[in-house]
């Protein structure tokens, strides 16, 4: 029953465990105990041959599965056009938002571009455009931003339209200003084409995760 104990305390040192004796007690019971000492050598020897056992030998499978894989990942190609898509979109619709500061900088600069109107009008109307100009700017940073600037900007475009095609008609406008605000209509159409592929491309993203939960 003593020797009992010693052994214990033996394999737990093997194990890299903590000894329940002293290692100097173990020590001197080991130097004293043959049967002890003999005891613990067969089980080193035991414990060295388990851990030093060699692999079993695993057949490389690299060729295989190489060969499984196909030379392209299915919609890779298809991903890469939509990404220069909404990238080439997105470039357009920057480019809308400096062309729209180019218009407003004259009228807040100068009070010009209003033609006979007071200064102050043609100030609000640079301020106008000033702001049509940051909400394309900021929509093309952000795609994320276009859902909520569009009712703002479809309501202004639709609105001016109706009344500039009135305009026209009446002889209250040149036609060379009208044609500025094809410039609107371009920024509002591309703001919609980056909405509607952001919230395509998030609800793709959305049900590829649940696929992958699932």
């Amino acid at each position: 029953m003593h020797c009992e104990r010693f052994r214990e305390a033996a394999s737990a040192r093997m194990d890299g465990e903590g000894s329940p004796v002293p290692v100097a007690a173990l020590d001197e019971h080991l130097d004293r105990c043959p049967a002890c000492a003999a005891w613990e050598s067969t089980a080193a020897s035991v414990t060295r041959r388990a851990r030093l056992a060699p692999a079993p030998a695993v057949p490389d499978l690299t060729a295989t599965v190489l060969a499984a894989l196909p030379a392209r990942l299915p919609g890779a190609a298809a991903a890469a056009r939509s990404r220069l898509v909404t990238t080439a979109l997105r470039l357009a619709l920057l480019a809308v938002g400096v062309a729209q500061i180019g218009l407003a900088t004259p009228s807040l600069l100068d009070g010009a571009g209003a033609m006979s109107a007071p200064v102050h009008m043609a100030h609000e109307t640079g301020a106008w455009n000033l702001g049509l100009a940051v909400a394309f700017l900021a929509c093309a940073a952000a795609p994320r931003l276009a859902p909520g600037a569009l009712p703002f900007l479809v309501t202004f475009t639709v609105v001016l339209t109706v009344m500039t095609v009135a305009d026209l008609d009446a002889g209250h406008v040149h036609a060379d200003r009208a044609v500025g605000h094809l410039l609107l209509v371009a920024g509002v159409l591309l703001t919609a084409t980056v909405a509607w592929r952001d919230r395509r491309g998030r609800s793709s993203r959305a049900t590829a995760g649940v696929r992958v939960l699932a």
